[in-house]
């Protein structure tokens, strides 16, 4: 079974940055991350779990409109490794983000624990 986990989250003032990392895990599943659409969400207090940002197996990426041109997915298939550099923070960023995997052989998708960004001055 594969396991996601979060890191990089943490307290940031308003107007800076964060690179969030995911790693999938155990690595006899790289085959898997190498073929799956991998995605970052979030979900802030009281609200719908929304779409971040997502990176295919292509390499094709999309970001929602809230961070277009201020946050970067990439993805390191020899680590079984996801990022999302983000910057020009905001109070409004302030949430739990998570990462997503999707494969055609997981109904449903992959889904992470969860790390904290707070935004906040």
């Amino acid at each position: 079974q594969v396991q996601l986990v979060e890191s990089g989250g943490g307290l940031v003032q308003p107007g800076g940055s964060l690179r969030l990392s995911c790693v999938a895990s155990p690595r006899i599943f790289s085959s898997i991350f190498s073929r799956s659409t991998m995605s970052w969400y979030r979900q802030a207090p009281g609200k719908q779990r929304e779409l971040v940002a997502s990176i295919t197996s292509g390499e094709n990426t999309n970001y929602a409109d809230s961070v277009k041109g201020r946050s970067t997915i990439s993805r390191d298939n020899a680590k079984n490794t996801i990022h999302l550099q983000m910057n020009s923070l905001s109070p409004e960023d302030t949430a739990v983000y998570y990462c997503k995997l999707d494969w055609v052989g997981y109904s449903g998708g992959r889904w992470g624990q969860g790390t904290q960004v707070i935004v906040s001055s």
